[in-house]
């Protein structure tokens, strides 16, 4: 990420803001001006507001980085060539990072840290209590979380 100044980024909060307020036809516009492409067919408000969103901040800040890119290259291209090989273990998740999971229709927040992690406010020794907590059931962690790829499946998918 790039660093830049105050100024910089509060122009870049007050344009990302903006974008709420316009109309759809705007926001092609707006597309159009950002991407240099028509809008795709079936994209929704929320989509294109969103899309561009994510590309003025990239813009500024700065985009992926290289070894997230390959990774996600090698999903387009399997998605592509309709290929089963598995996908390269993750690199380890790093304290600070935000995992985000929606489960019953509830998006869910937790927070990475050196020790465990952070959900609803309270420590937690592992990704797989927490998931726990939030389905009721037994889970891997890293599965509920989409860190790992699901290994024999259940009805959950492989449960710890």
């Amino acid at each position: 990420m790039r660093n830049v100044s105050d100024a910089v980024r509060q122009k870049l909060k007050a344009e990302i803001s903006c974008l709420e307020t316009l109309s759809r036809d705007q926001l092609k516009s707006r597309w159009k001006d950002v991407f240099g492409t028509e809008v795709p067919i079936r994209f929704s408000r929320d989509l294109l507001i969103r899309s561009i969103a994510y590309r003025l901040q990239e813009r500024v800040l700065g985009g992926l980085k290289p070894s997230v890119r390959r990774l996600l290259e090698k999903v387009a291209e399997n998605a592509r060539t309709q290929v089963t090989d598995e996908l390269p273990a993750p690199l380890k998740v790093l304290p600070g990072t935000i995992l985000i999971r929606e489960w019953g229709g509830v998006r869910h927040e937790v927070t990475v840290l050196k020790d465990g992690v952070m959900f609803r406010g309270k420590h937690h020794r592992s990704l797989s209590s927490v998931a726990n907590i939030i389905t009721g059931s037994r889970w891997s962690g890293p599965l509920f979380f989409g860190l790992k790829p699901p290994g024999e499946s259940s009805a959950h998918g492989t449960r710890q």
